[in-house]
């Protein structure tokens, strides 16, 4: 590797950097007007969860496309591609919301947006490998799920401001704009690419690339393919009930003062964001000391959170102090997810080789997020039927979970061991 790559913040790395900055706060801003925006028009938990899990169909379908693409397309360009294309399909819902059907309008826009993140993140995450040295990987890591973090928590806060005050279209108008500004950002990027030879035609070549890198994972490293699995117990038991919990208890349960319910989800978004923030940090700043043999750890914390919430809901009937504790849970809960997260891919980063680095990372990420659309559709019907006893939907979130995370620190201590 050159000399320039062997420092953190090279030239190209730093584009990448701000080129995320510019285009996750448009993301953030945008998944958190969009579906707040239906829940606003319906006031249904059950469509809520069934639009946001079918959003998440394109996410899973298209990842391992785009996980082909980083591999044998220059990344730069599917970087610079979908977001001038989100920033097309944004506009086109701007100028069509009031032409459709909106619920069908929303569902749609929805999971072409999600399937254009599922396509863009792999080449992201594929590029750090190629312009840091494998020491910084974890350093590298860290400063992108910072960056994520940290547009998660403005984006939110001033969406919800701006979607409180103004309504929903000036978001949409904010959003266009910064996806087009990460695009131009990142035409300067220049990412190391080196053509790998076809297979055959473009299907034929896509099948024996995923067979590939599904190969590697079970067979090569197989505890990747077991810590996935815990993962998707993880998506499905925990993180798509806090998904659909938090905007349904915040806004229609909690009986909260309307004006101010989608300003203070926007903030408990905003405190979602600020865990995953200080995980990135401390994910960094403790990247020497932290050991993959005691992960399991950080997700049995996550799970130990979910219970404070559920008991809340029983004891407690103020709906602030339990707004208070449904964000300071989440809050800690992705700190430690966080930190787990940067932990996990870095170890992939540096077990994988670079001719499939962008191929493993889409399979982790397309097989992690099965789970997720599942969850989304059956907590959103839990929720409408146990109208009135939500504190018994997050308990059984909470026990399951921790029954799943207890698990997974036997997968690292005796797998990572050999």
């Amino acid at each position: 590797m050159d000399i320039e790559n062997q420092k953190l913040f090279t030239k190209d790395f730093t584009l990448v950097i701000i080129g995320q900055i510019i285009s996750l706060f448009g993301n953030a801003t945008l998944r958190f007007a969009l579906p707040l925006y239906l829940l606003n028009l319906t006031g249904s938990s059950a469509l809520y969860g069934t639009v946001t899990a079918c959003a998440f169909i394109p996410a899973i379908l298209l990842s391992p496309v785009g996980g082909i693409a980083a591999d044998r397309v220059n990344k730069r360009n599917v970087m610079v591609i979908l977001d001038f294309f989100t920033a097309a399909v944004i506009l086109a819902f701007f100028l069509l919301m009031n032409a459709f059907n909106l619920i069908a309008l929303l569902a749609v826009t929805l999971m072409i947006l999600y399937g254009i993140a599922g396509a863009y993140q792999p080449s992201v995450q594929a590029s750090i490998p190629a312009l840091v040295d494998a020491d910084n990987f974890m350093a590298a890591n860290s400063i992108i799920n910072t960056i994520s973090s940290f547009a998660a928590l403005m984006g939110p806060v001033l969406g919800g401001i701006m979607y409180s005050l103004y309504g929903l279209e000036p978001v949409l108008l904010v959003c266009i704009v910064c996806f087009i500004m990460s695009a131009v950002m990142e035409l300067f990027i220049k990412i190391p690419f080196n053509k790998q030879v076809s297979a055959g035609g473009v299907l034929k070549t896509a099948k024996a690339d995923f067979a590939e890198s599904v190969r590697f994972i079970r067979i090569s490293k197989p505890v990747i393919g077991k810590t996935l699995l815990v993962v998707c117990g993880i998506n499905l038991f925990l993180s798509a009930m806090i998904i659909v919990a938090m905007p349904y208890l915040i806004t229609e349960v909690l009986n909260l003062d309307a004006g101010w319910a989608n300003r203070l989800y926007g903030f408990a978004q905003g405190a979602l964001a600020a865990g995953g923030l200080t995980g990135g940090i401390c994910a960094g700043v403790f990247a020497k000391k932290l050991s993959i043999q005691k992960s399991g750890n950080l997700i049995i914390a996550c799970a130990v959170c979910v219970f404070p919430i559920g008991i809340a809901l029983i004891l407690c009937s103020s709906g602030i102090i339990n707004y208070i504790v449904i964000t300071i849970c989440c809050f800690i809960i992705m700190v430690f997810s966080t930190i787990f997260t940067v932990q996990m891919l870095s170890f992939v980063q540096t077990e994988t080789p670079q001719n499939l680095i962008g191929k493993v990372i889409a399979v982790i990420l397309t097989v992690s997020m099965c789970a997720q659309p599942l969850g989304n559709a059956i907590y959103g019907v839990l929720f409408e039927i146990c109208a009135g006893f939500e504190y018994a939907v997050v308990l059984f979130s909470g026990v399951v979970s921790l029954l799943i995370a207890a698990g997974a620190g036997t997968i690292f201590k005796e797998e990572l061991r050999k």
